[in-house]
């Protein structure tokens, strides 16, 4: 994990021509996170920075991430006056893509109804619909078959984000069925293909 760079410094540097934001949230997914981003870091053009809350942190190794990770103690470390940056903001202008993997069911609730009460969810209520917000949804079974689930995952459809749905296995809890993250080779191939869409609408 990157240290010792301020947050607006940070996304002034670098050289990628495809931007891509990670949102991570507190789901036991969140272990695959160091893996997630070394994989799109593989992929040609690709920049990453990644948004975590404070939950997740909980899930996987910071000293294992290879790229920026911000978290609510950075945005308001990067605000002191009027003329300040804001966090949320310089993220959501700086990201080509915002991909929540995982995305877990208390954050899917705060988006569906509009609540932005962290530095991820600020983003997310920020961002511009022009520009894809993907999102993979992770939790035990019994909260994926909960009615609220599915109105809420309708809801962020309706808003224009995309689910990358979750998968049926056997959940480290111990439960067997839906609610396991997609795999990292699904999320991956998901994001190629945004990736080749802004290659072919870039001028030559």
């Amino acid at each position: 994990m990157q240290t010792g760079v301020s947050p607006k410094c940070d996304l002034l540097t670098g050289s990628g021509t495809f931007r891509v934001l990670v949102g991570v949230t507190g789901s036991v997914a969140a272990l695959k996170l160091p893996l997630l981003v070394s994989q799109l870091l593989e992929l040609p053009g690709v920049e990453v920075r990644v948004v975590s809350t404070e939950h997740a942190h909980h899930f996987y190794n910071p000293a294992e991430i290879t790229v920026k990770v911000y978290t609510d103690k950075d945005e308001w470390e990067l605000w002191t006056q009027r003329s300040d940056p804001v966090l949320h903001i310089e993220l959501r202008r700086w990201a080509d893509l915002f991909v929540i993997a995982p995305l877990d069911a208390n954050t899917l609730g705060k988006i569906a109804s509009g609540i932005c009460d962290n530095l991820l969810t600020c983003v997310v209520r920020a961002w511009e619909s022009s520009r894809p917000l993907l999102f993979c949804p992770a939790m035990n079974t019994a909260m994926w078959h909960h009615p609220i689930t599915a109105r809420q995952i309708a809801s962020l459809k309706d808003f224009g984000y995309v689910e990358i749905p979750c998968i049926a296995k056997k959940l480290v809890c111990g439960d067997e069925g839906l609610g396991a993250m997609a795999e990292l080779s699904t999320v991956i191939n998901v994001v190629k293909q945004y990736l080749q869409k802004s290659e072919s609408s870039r001028p030559t």
